[in-house]
Parts: C-alpha cells; sequence; structure tokens
C-alpha cells in the first residue's frame, strides 16, 4: 500500500505523487482510493486501492534499472530499424506499448521512434507519440537519478540527431 506523499508511476501518465487516500461510497460501496497527482500535467487521478495493481501503479524504479535504462538508451544511437510495416500499425503498437508498467518497454518505443526520425519523417500521431514517451523516460529517469527532465530531453536529442548531409563543392 502506498501513503500520502509517495512517489509512484501511473501507466502512459508518468511519475506522481499520492496525495491522500480517501474513503468514498461508490454505489453504496465504500472504496478506498488513492489520490494521485501528475507531476507532467498537473491531473489528478483517482485509482481504486483494490485495483491499484491492475492498472499498473507502481513504485518508481529502483536506480540500478534507470542506469541500466539510460545507458540502454544513449548507446543504441547507432543501431538500425526495419520500418516495414506502415505508421499506421506502428502506430497503433506503439499506442499499446506505452501503456506497459514496465519502463524499458516504454523506453524501447522511444529509442524506435527516434532510430526512425534518423531516417525519415514521422507522421503526425508518430511525433506525438515519440514527445509522450520522452516525457515518461525522462521524467522517471530524471526523478530516481536527480537529473533534470530537460537535460535528459537535450541528450537523447542530440544522441539521436540525423548525421549532417555532406553539401557538395561548387565550382
Amino acid at each position: 500500500m502506498f501513503t500520502a506523499g509517495e512517489l509512484v508511476v501511473y501507466p502512459a501518465q508518468g511519475v506522481g505523487e499520492i496525495e491522500r487516500v480517501n474513503s468514498q461510497q461508490i454505489g453504496g460501496v465504500a472504496c478506498e482510493l488513492y489520490i494521485v497527482r501528475i507531476r507532467a500535467n498537473n491531473i489528478t487521478l483517482m485509482v481504486p486501492v483494490a485495483n491499484a495493481a491492475n492498472v499498473g501503479l507502481r513504485p518508481l524504479i529502483a536506480v540500478e534499472e534507470a542506469r541500466r535504462i539510460w545507458d540502454s538508451l544513449q548507446s543504441a544511437t547507432q543501431k538500425s530499424i526495419h520500418t516495414g510495416q506502415n505508421w499506421n500499425r506502428r502506430f497503433r503498437e506503439y499506442s499499446e506499448r506505452l501503456k506497459s508498467p514496465d519502463l524499458g518497454v516504454v523506453a524501447e518505443v522511444l529509442r524506435e521512434l527516434l532510430l526512425i526520425s534518423r531516417q525519415k519523417d514521422l507522421s503526425f500521431g508518430e511525433r506525438r507519440l515519440q514527445e509522450q514517451a520522452m516525457s515518461l523516460v525522462t521524467g522517471e529517469i530524471g526523478e530516481v537519478l536527480k537529473l533534470k527532465e530537460e537535460e535528459l530531453r537535450d541528450d537523447l536529442l542530440q544522441r539521436y540527431a540525423p548525421a549532417p548531409v555532406a553539401e557538395a563543392a561548387v565550382c
């Protein structure tokens, strides 16, 4: 059970803080609810205590896991990726994977989108997914490793930036 003031992660939303645990009557049944304020967008979620694990509410990852995921993102910038499926199928697949409570899965989506964006322009939907994945990954890793989310984001965007195109010499 989580307590007030504890940081947690809600899938597809990111890092939040348990503001309090409330008891409410819903349909004549007493329910215990976590009141969670998501840091990235300041929204408030009410998560039934009994259902918290089923919806993926979890504590922040361990420092070692955060370092492993961050190191993996930093080192796999030259990995090649096959983009054989169309953007619509990728969008659906990535949307589902972003709902995972496993940050490693979300980081893989981010890596794939960053690598695809090196080869071609992302669709509007894919750019939105990339922004969401970036926020989820850098938000939690920044919190765990005590680093600024903006610096993590800038580092990844720089590492995955397309190689500059050499201009032909003009005579």
